[in-house]
Order: C-alpha cells, then sequence, then structure tokens
C-alpha cells in the first residue's frame, strides 16, 4: 500500500508538494473543485467544513471543462516534486448537476463526465473519485472537542430541520439566480435509478479509458440529510453499487470514518470484505468517536476504529492502492492543517513500517 496526501485546488503549489514529500508520501489526491469559491464558512487553511446548513462555496464555471493539457500539466507538476498523482477527488457541481437532479441538461452533463474521464485517461490520471449525492456533506459543526481541545468536526444531532434550496445540490451552489423555494424530496429508489443510469453512462467511457470511478460513501452517514435520501449509509449497501454495473471501473473511494459513523456493522469487517474483492481504488483514512448522529473526529491514535487492524487488513490483502488521511483534527500551532496532517501520515508510515518489519524479523524459537 502506498501513502498520499489530498490536496486542494488553491494547495497546488510547489510548496505543498515538498510538504507531502517531506512528510513521507509518494501519492498525491487532488481536489480540482475549488470548494472554498465565495465561501464565507469555509476557512482556507483547512478542510471545507462549511456550517451545519451553510453551503461549501459556489460551484465553478459550468462550460469550462478541465482540459486534457492543463491535467497532463498538473501530473508533470506533481511529478516533477518527485510524486505521483493517483486520483482526482469529486466532480464539480457546475459540471454534473442534472445528472443528480435528473434534469433537462442531463444530456450534456452526461457527455461533461465522459469527456472528463476521456481527458483523465488521455492525461494518465487512473482514478475518478465521486460522491453521489443530492445534500452532499453537510450538517457537520466545528467545536474543539478533540485530544487537548484539537478543533474538530462532528455532528450534534440529525440535519433534517432546513432543505435544500433551489440552485444547490451536493452542498454547493450552482445557480445564483434560482427561484426560493427548496428542492423536492426525491425517494431513495428514485436517486438508486439514478446513481444506475449515470453508472451505466459512463463505465463503458471508464473502461475505454483506463480510468476507475471510486464512489464514496455518505457522508455523515444518515438515512436522510436535509431531507434528502442517501444511497449509501450503511456498510453492506456499497455492494449493491458495485452490482448495479460489474467493472474493474466501478470501484470504491473507501472511507474508514465514515463507515466507521454508520450504526449497522463493523468497519474492519468492511475494510477486509471490500479489499479481498479487490474493490478499493483508494482509501480515506481518519478516526472517529460515536455514530450518527453523534459523533466527533478524533487524531488517528485516539477514536473508535483500532487503526492497526485496519493497515494490517489491507497488508494481509496485498492491497496495492494509495491511503490518504482525509481530516485531522486542527492543532494549536502556526500550521495547523499541516501539523495534523504530518501527525496522521507519521502513524500510518510506523504502522507500514512495524508491518514491514514482522514479516522479516525471525519468530523466537523456545
Amino acid at each position: 500500500m502506498k501513502v498520499g496526501l489530498g490536496l486542494y485546488r488553491h494547495m497546488l503549489t510547489r510548496e505543498y508538494y515538498d510538504f507531502a514529500r517531506q512528510a513521507g508520501c509518494t501519492h498525491i489526491v487532488v481536489h480540482y473543485v475549488d470548494y472554498f469559491n465565495q465561501a464565507g464558512s469555509n476557512p482556507r487553511n483547512n478542510q471545507p467544513t462549511g456550517a451545519k446548513y451553510e453551503p461549501w462555496g459556489v460551484a465553478g464555471d459550468p462550460p469550462k471543462l478541465w482540459t486534457a493539457a492543463e491535467l497532463k500539466q498538473l501530473r508533470q507538476q506533481i511529478e516533477a516534486a518527485g510524486l505521483t498523482l493517483a486520483a482526482l477527488e469529486n466532480l464539480d457541481p457546475g459540471h454534473w448537476h442534472d445528472i443528480l437532479l435528473d434534469g433537462p441538461r442531463r444530456p450534456q452533463h452526461i457527455e461533461n463526465v465522459k469527456t472528463i474521464i476521456r481527458r483523465m485517461g488521455e492525461a494518465g490520471i487512473p482514478v475518478l473519485g465521486y460522491y453521489f449525492s443530492l445534500a452532499g456533506v453537510c450538517g457537520r459543526v466545528t467545536t474543539p472537542s478533540g485530544r487537548g481541545g484539537a478543533l474538530t468536526l462532528g455532528m450534534d444531532g440529525p440535519a433534517d430541520e432546513v432543505p435544500v434550496p433551489n440552485g444547490m445540490v451536493w452542498n454547493m451552489v450552482y445557480d445564483k439566480s434560482a427561484p426560493p423555494g427548496a428542492l423536492p424530496a426525491v425517494p431513495r429508489e428514485e436517486l438508486w435509478r439514478r446513481l444506475q443510469r449515470f453508472l451505466e453512462d459512463v463505465v463503458p467511457v471508464a473502461e475505454q479509458s483506463g480510468v476507475r470511478l471510486a464512489a464514496h460513501p455518505d457522508d455523515p452517514p444518515m438515512p436522510t440529510m436535509r431531507g434528502q435520501a442517501r444511497l449509501i449509509f450503511q456498510p453492506h449497501m456499497y455492494q449493491r453499487l458495485l452490482d448495479l454495473v460489474p467493472s474493474r471501473c466501478n470501484a470504491l473511494e473507501l472511507c474508514v470514518g465514515t463507515i466507521a459513523e454508520m450504526t449497522e456493522g463493523d468497519v474492519h469487517e468492511a475494510v477486509d470484505r471490500y479489499c479481498k474483492q479487490g474493490k478499493i481504488a483508494y482509501l480515506h483514512l481518519r478516526n472517529v468517536a460515536g455514530k450518527v448522529p453523534h459523533y466527533r473526529e478524533t487524531f488517528i491514535d485516539d477514536g473508535d476504529v483500532d487503526m492497526v487492524r485496519i493497515l494490517s487488513t489491507l497488508e494481509r490483502n496485498h492491497f496495492d492502492g494509495v491511503i490518504i488521511p482525509d481530516h485531522s483534527p486542527q492543532m494549536s500551532c502556526a500550521a495547523p492543517w499541516h501539523a495534523g496532517m504530518a501527525h496522521t501520515l507519521g502513524f500510518i508510515l510506523a504502522v507500514k513500517a512495524m508491518l514491514a518489519a514482522s514479516k522479516t524479523t525471525p519468530r523466537p524459537t523456545d
């Protein structure tokens, strides 16, 4: 298994690449969507947090798809820093919102996604992470509840009081001039139908392009958020997604923290199950304490998940993909994001070294 770092669009600089190398990473996962665009509640020195019902920001320029040339340049810049570009994570809602909403521009948006996948293949980027959700990542709060008072994210109860307003999907605004009102509630089976149509349309293009699609589970993993149904809020629901369109290119962006927050199943068993199937394209690693709708994110060594067991399971199943720390509590210093990431990466690398040593160290004899 390989160790990487996820970088947001404004972090795609040599300074951040050097930090990744210094922290022991070999790979980078890029968030090419600008979650922080016109987002007053998103601090740029952290992950996109928003507020319980505030969007992350405004979606990008809908007519401007990511070009093969800029993706090639991005890959070359990362490689020049001694790293490998492992994946792009998430699609801009401006490019695909009517796939999620089943709106009139769906055919055009399907072509958008197909074009992006083809350009990723041309640029040599092997994985596209995505999250099929109407409400997106919302309902979270920031509190000083981490070890030593570190700022961290969590959930303080259900988040269904305020519906998704018109002009917003996936927790980002795609139409600032949308009329007042709220998005009607979409039944869960209808949302599954939309996901199946999406996969049937784009998986063949992904196969032709050599790009794996990697699905993130619902975060937070509630049955509904803001009145909208969710698809993958228990571990076994991932299997339904995989079975919709069987293909190596229909895979998972498995998030350990999100699965640990789920009210059913066991995160350690889920990692083992999907790793044995070879379905994990790459993996998010974070620890949490509690279950939805009341949980908090913790430092990697301070939550409910046995991280040594998770990494041992991946090693035992010969997982050869990339692990990234998706979140970390903010540490009390001049560089809170950097410090939190370095702490998490150091833990992962130490466990990796321990697992490697256990293979070569002879057992003591009686």
